[in-house]
């Protein structure tokens, strides 16, 4: 299986203490999430726009694996 699909953020005008706060408050997850925002906690703070299917900016376009899993039987469609 083969896919190709993307997504667009685009990241906010933010002051460097909301920065530092968000870095502190987060420390932890964040070197061990896809780009280092997640956007599935805090991290949505840092944009301003998000265009494109939320799974892909995860890194598992996780919509169209599941189409192809019903599709093969995988799956109860």
């Amino acid at each position: 299986w083969e896919t190709l699909s993307t997504a667009e953020l685009a990241m906010r005008a933010f002051s460097d203490s909301f920065l530092a706060h968000y870095l502190e408050a987060d420390a932890g997850a964040l070197l061990g999430s896809v780009g280092a925002y997640r956007l599935e906690g805090p991290g949505v703070q840092l944009f301003s726009e998000i265009r494109g299917d939320y799974f892909t900016i995860l890194g598992l376009p996780l919509t169209g694996l599941l189409d192809l899993l019903r599709r093969e039987g995988v799956l109860i469609p």
